[in-house]
């Protein structure tokens, strides 16, 4: 069920034509200052991937990718959910070295996910991945990472203020590390969305570490794939959402697994049988680089930086009837 907020008196800094001109100047700015930030280059990226492949975000386990069979080969294929797996196949096909890594536009179509003021059904990323050392798989590491791309969105923010000037956000630099178990011990009466609301609230730009593990509690913060991300070594870039006075989650990201970590869980997760997938069979028998990547919502972004209310403000998706009435009574436009 869709649930939409819009809060009373909400209006639009900008119109709709200063919105489009803005949204393509903000990607362009971005996308320079993340790749002079953390070094990547542009490649391009594939829409689907063969659904026997293992390439495709399994997410939290329980989405369903939109599939098709195609007229020649009848071969089966899934739109991607992201690019996760996928990335790090291409650092080792297209041989980036340490210290380099690519970026790409990714556009997915998520259809199980909840309609509401920052979920559609069409996602838009700036999916990367860069090539690590042994050496490099450590907090400290994936910590910097994590300040160099805030500062590129801070940095992006400020030129877009130059050229907008009605632009009046509030972001920090300055960023708070918190594991989900010390954030649970914090909070622990709160739920997981609760407890991101309120500690962004109190430090505005937060990373939140170690997604995925089970919590004291029994629970886990949040689902992530097991074949991925080192749960260890991961976690989300939340951000205040002045406009909904809540967290906005800009990036989920970390250091990949390794062979070690992904036989830990993999197990854990009761997936032993993706040991016999091609990118699982690469990954054991340690074929591909060590790596560190992530997602960085391109609308997420627009939405923060704008100070958009709803997230199809600026991206153009299909929205059911209570989401296209809320926003048409609030007079709030739709693309």
């Amino acid at each position: 069920m869709s649930v939409t907020y819009i809060p009373k008196g909400y209006r639009s800094k900008l119109n709709l034509y200063e919105t489009q001109l803005a949204i393509g100047t903000l990607k362009r700015i971005f996308e320079e200052h993340l790749c002079k930030a953390i070094n990547l280059k542009r490649v391009s990226a594939p829409l689907f991937v063969r659904a026997n492949s293992g390439l495709n975000d399994n997410l939290n386990g329980i989405e369903r990718p939109v599939a098709f069979e195609t007229k020649e080969g009848g071969m089966q294929a899934e739109i991607v959910h992201s690019l996760a797996k996928w990335k790090r196949l291409a650092l080792h096909k297209y041989g980036f070295p340490a210290g380099e890594g690519l970026y790409t536009d990714m556009n997915a179509i998520r259809r199980d996910e909840q309609m509401d003021n920052i979920h559609s059904i069409y996602v838009d990323q700036w999916d990367w991945e860069r090539v690590i050392t042994k050496e490099e798989r450590t907090v400290a590491f994936l910590k910097q990472i994590v300040s160099d791309i805030v500062s590129a969105i801070c940095d992006t923010y400020e030129r877009m203020r130059d050229i907008f000037p009605a632009l009046d956000t509030d972001i920090s630099r300055e960023v708070f590390f918190i594991t989900a178990q010390q954030l649970e011990d914090m909070y622990p009466d709160l739920t997981s969305k609760e407890r991101e609301d309120a500690i962004v609230r109190q430090h505005k730009t937060v990373f939140i570490m170690q997604i995925g593990k089970t919590l004291k509690s029994g629970q886990k913060h949040d689902g992530r794939a097991p074949d991925y991300d080192d749960w260890e070594l991961n976690g989300d870039i939340l951000m205040y959402n002045e406009v909904l006075d809540s967290a906005l989650e800009i990036s989920s990201m970390g250091i990949r697994v390794d062979s070690e970590s992904l036989a830990r869980q993999l197990k854990l997760s009761g997936c032993e049988d993706r040991k016999e997938l091609m990118f699982h069979k690469m990954l054991l028998n340690n074929e591909l680089p060590l790596s560190i990547g992530g997602g960085i919502g391109q609308s997420r972004l627009c939405m923060l930086l704008l100070k958009k209310a709803h997230i199809g403000e600026v991206q153009v998706s299909i929205w059911d009837r209570d989401t296209i009435e809320a926003c048409k009574e609030a007079k709030v436009i739709l693309l």
